[in-house]
């Protein structure tokens, strides 16, 4: 409630992981997207809440989805009456071992080309190694991602969670100015 109140203030919108069906009311009036995790992506009792509500809903790839099965959960929230949706590549689980996760940039285009909604990219989760969290995100881009998220944090090494992922002040400020560019560059084709 407190992030909402400072985030109004300052013109930001609050993305927030749901997790059960009785975090939704209490989230409902403090939220401008509900963002189903990757763990959450078959909580088929989630979803169908998440379709009677009139706000977004970003669903994250599960950690060994399929976009087809991705491609479902969408579904599910949309066949129960919510039209507002975001689907998001988060990176999968694969047997490469080099990265946290394995970054899927086939799946922008695929998701694109099978569904009308918007493909949201997270390259901090998708790779997650700092140090390549901005090339994963250009390329994300390039592949036609329609939007970016990624963590930030004025002293990652201090951050509560994931701080290996994530950038810091600078790293962010470059790769929004390099994420227009290219925006820039794909526009000019």
């Amino acid at each position: 409630k407190m992030w909402h109140e400072l985030a109004k203030a300052a013109g930001i919108k609050i993305i927030s992981e749901v997790m059960q069906v009785s975090q939704i009311a209490a989230m409902h009036d403090h939220v401008d997207i509900f963002q189903v995790g990757a763990r959450n992506t078959q909580n088929f009792n989630l979803l169908d809440e998440l379709g009677k509500v009139d706000k977004a809903v970003m669903i994250k790839r599960g950690i060994s989805g399929t976009i087809e099965e991705l491609l479902y959960s969408a579904e599910y929230v949309f066949a129960a009456g919510n039209e507002k949706l975001l689907l998001c590549e988060r990176g999968i689980r694969t047997y490469e071992r080099a990265s946290r996760n394995t970054m899927d940039i086939n799946a922008i285009p695929i998701l694109k080309e099978k569904t009308h909604f918007p493909v949201i990219a997270d390259p901090s989760h998708g790779i997650g190694l700092r140090e390549f969290v901005e090339p994963v995100a250009l390329a994300s881009v390039m592949a036609g991602a329609d939007g970016i998220i990624y963590e930030t944090h004025q002293k990652p090494e201090e951050a509560a969670s994931d701080g290996q992922q994530t950038l810091d002040f600078e790293e962010s400020s470059r790769l929004i100015h390099r994420a227009r560019k290219t925006v820039e560059l794909l526009n000019d084709f």
